[in-house]
């Protein structure tokens, strides 16, 4: 197979992924283009009912008597069928018709007040199929007024024919009648439009959302922006029954239900809930699909390294804030601690640290106070010992320095990296978002390996993009993408609403603030 023929099946694959997208959009909202269209049918009805005035047309048609012609002083012989003379002969007659002597004598003989303009657009006349009979047709407001104006036009039409053009003359076919019935709207006609266009609207308006819509939602959106294989997909865990907000650290505002009254909602926010807040992030709290996501990631962690090491450091990432990398680190560390592994795990987002608050540990001091010589290692470390019997040992953040680059880059980090190697099997490094601060770029000179994170509906295939290649440009050794979120692979089977709104990961500290966050 040649090169050509390789580029047109993938071409052909993206095709067929985006079809299958579009598809799987609509069928999701089926709801949504069957009530557009419902809304939009009762609209057109509407319209149709109480705004469109109703209109009744009476007809009145004539035959055409071309058996000898005579226009001045020309005369001319007509054979009855020649249908272009026929023709000729209609078309004159309906210029005669809309003439506006011919329509002041209309109006004066039915006793309508309408001036010569209003009568012409009430008046419409056409041949009946090419033949030698043509109709007219009235339309107004008034059923009775219609009437009377076909009436009118049935008797004053032929004699100005006659006075005109000498020879022919116009008989009278089919008298007017009072109409019934409106001919204009046609209601069902309408309603039917409306709903047609409110379903191709709906579905229009879904295609083209999902077409341009860069956000990260599937394992194939990853595989759009990347070459990176997906490590793991972690279930949505973002539910009122599973913790809320606080799971993921993503703001202090709990879900407490819409019926909610404003006054409860502030002390709610105030003091969070008791199962929310004191919610642990690991362990047996998790459920079964993310535990074994989580397992996942650490099996597939340890397979991504090919060496001989004894000892590798892995950093953790994202493109923004808010994404759950520290969650994610967190879980990974867990996971290598189950297989026995001597872990050891380091919050090196200096700007905004948030392992302490999940591990419940203190912050101080941490490694900011041990890269300034603040403290020794031994002060900053701390054992701790899971639910399950796993421990891992870990290393707040500590006091937010104002030169977090110059520590992170500085010879004593590295020594320090170098040296916890002897001691541990495993080292994680949680580092900030790198979309956001340039901190994690100068930690990855000193890592063995870089975990992505992405959360789905949250970061765009654009930034996850930007992220892979900003590390790609200090010749980081990225390992993989982890699917944070994701509501194809969320616990049990009901699916909820929304949940994206104020994270709370407050402004980044130096850098303004972060995207689709809240300062806190």
């Amino acid at each position: 197979m040649n090169t050509n023929e390789s580029k047109i099946i993938e071409k052909n694959e993206e095709l067929e992924i985006d079809l299958q997208r579009l598809f799987g959009a609509l069928l999701q909202r089926a709801w949504m283009i069957a009530a557009a269209a419902v809304i939009c049918a009762l609209l057109a009805l509407g319209i149709t009912a109480f705004l469109i005035t109703p209109q009744y047309e009476s007809t009145a048609m004539f035959y055409v008597n071309n058996g000898s012609l005579s226009v001045g002083g020309a005369s001319l012989n007509l054979s009855s069928s020649d249908l272009s003379v026929s023709k000729s002969l209609v078309d004159s007659y309906i210029v005669i018709l809309r003439t506006r002597e011919t329509l002041n004598d209309v109006a004066d003989y039915a006793e309508v007040d309408r001036s010569f303009g209003e009568l012409k657009e009430m008046i419409h006349a056409s041949a009946v199929n090419s033949t030698e009979i043509f109709e007219v047709v009235v339309t107004s407001p008034d059923p009775k007024e219609a009437e009377k104006i076909a009436d009118a036009i049935s008797y004053i039409l032929p004699k100005r024919i006659s006075n005109i053009v000498e020879g022919t003359s116009a008989q009278i076919v089919d008298h007017a009648v009072l109409p019934s019935k409106p001919s204009s709207p046609n209601t069902m006609k309408n309603t039917m439009l409306g709903f047609i266009l409110g379903l191709m609207a709906s579905v229009g308006a879904i295609c083209i959302y999902e077409i341009f819509n860069v956000m990260i939602r599937s394992e194939e959106d990853v595989a759009q922006c990347c070459s990176y294989p997906v490590l793991a997909v972690v279930p949505d865990m973002n539910t009122q029954s599973r913790g809320g907000y606080y799971r993921y650290g993503y703001g202090m505002e709990p879900r407490r239900g819409k019926h909610c009254s404003q006054r409860k909602k502030l002390e709610l926010m105030k003091k969070p809930a008791k199962d929310a807040a004191d919610e642990v992030f690991i362990g047996k709290s998790l459920g079964f699909a993310a535990s074994e996501a989580y397992r996942m990631l650490g099996t597939k962690v340890q397979f991504s390294f090919a060496d001989d090491k004894d000892s590798h450091v892995i950093g953790v990432s994202s493109s923004l804030p808010g994404e759950g990398k520290s969650l994610t680190s967190i879980n990974l560390a867990h996971s290598l601690a189950q297989l026995n592994k001597r872990v050891l795990l380091i919050d090196c987002d200096l700007r905004k640290p948030s392992l302490a608050a999940k591990l419940k540990v203190e912050k101080e001091p941490g490694l900011s106070n041990y890269l300034v010589r603040g403290c020794e290692f031994s002060e900053a470390l701390h054992s701790i010992i899971l639910d399950d019997g796993a421990r891992i040992d870990a290393v707040m953040a500590g006091n937010i320095p104002p030169n977090p680059v110059e520590l992170l880059s500085s010879d004593r980090m590295k020594r320090l990296v170098e040296g916890l190697r002897k001691e541990y099997d495993i080292i994680i490094l949680d580092l900030p978002p790198v979309k956001e601060v340039s901190d994690g770029m100068v930690v990855a000179s000193i890592v063995d390996g870089v975990v992505l994170v992405t959360r789905e509906n949250y970061c765009d295939r654009v930034m996850l993009g930007g992220a892979v290649k900003q590390f790609e440009f200090v010749n980081a050794n990225i390992l993989g993408v982890v699917l944070n979120c994701s509501r194809e692979h969320e616990e049990g089977s009901k699916k909820y609403g929304k949940y994206y709104g104020k994270y709370g990961y407050g402004r980044y500290y130096g850098y303004g603030a972060g995207r689709r966050t809240k300062e806190s």
